[in-house]
């Protein structure tokens, strides 16, 4: 089972500690999410474990062994919040999707995998040769899903994925999300400050605050029988939800 996994994770700036001691798991073939407001580490976490945030405690597994963070092989994939900032606007779509490809395959193969991945996330594989400059924040979204699955990940970390994106495409771009889920049985971690994005795509939950999480479980429970006080908060904080205090 190559399951995700965090165990007393600490990632220390100096004095400022940006997580302290979480533990979290990722199942293989599931979705989990991880919600809290902007400064509540859950990005930070996200970064320890692609090798972006320096690790002060704890560790990182996947599958029991751990995450290795150098070489071509990355079994951990990111997809960034900025759409316009994740591609290299030097290079064609096709071009970005193919430099995350694991080593090995001739030309044609490659060419032929990248418009499978396009088609798989809903775009025209003739847009392999279009620039970033000539797509919308949604289709760059898409492009950047494909490219993290370019690399056979056997996780996906999405952070914040849709929280650059207008409200109409959003919805869209969740549904890719679920549907990849679906068809692939896609592992990921799902970040997000939106209660009601997670509830959508995630079966189980994690609430951070303060570098720590405060409450996990699956999600249906934890957002009709919330336990903290802070997960009521962010419940009350849902647009057209009637929350008791």
């Amino acid at each position: 089972m190559s399951e995700l996994r965090f165990d007393d994770v600490t990632v220390r700036y100096g004095r400022f500690t940006a997580v302290d001691g979480v533990s979290l798991t990722v199942p293989q073939g599931q979705v989990v999410g991880l919600v809290g407001e902007s400064g509540s580490g859950k990005s930070t976490l996200a970064r320890a474990a692609v090798g972006l945030a320096p690790v002060s405690g704890g560790t990182i597994t996947l599958g029991g062994a751990p995450v290795p963070t150098r070489g071509r092989a990355r079994p951990l994939q990111m997809v960034f919040q900025d759409p316009y900032s994740s591609l290299d606007p030097r290079m064609s779509v096709g071009e970005s999707i193919a430099e995350a490809m694991p080593p090995g395959s001739s030309r044609a193969e490659r060419r032929a995998e990248v418009e499978r991945l396009l088609e798989l996330v809903h775009l025209d594989p003739a847009r392999a040769r279009s620039l970033p400059s000539r797509l919308s924040g949604g289709q760059r979204q898409r492009v950047a899903l494909a490219r993290a699955l370019a690399g056979r990940p056997q996780v996906v970390i999405a952070d914040e994925i849709t929280s650059a994106l207008d409200v109409s495409i959003q919805g869209a771009v969740l549904n890719l999300v679920r549907e990849l889920q679906r068809e692939l049985g896609l592992s990921m971690l799902f970040i997000s400050h939106n209660l009601a994005v997670v509830r959508y795509v995630a079966s189980h939950v994690a609430v951070m605050r303060g570098g720590r999480i405060v409450e996990q479980g699956p999600t249906a429970r934890v957002l009709s029988e919330p336990g903290h006080d802070y997960t009521r908060e962010l419940l009350a904080a849902v647009p057209g939800r009637n929350t008791r205090p």
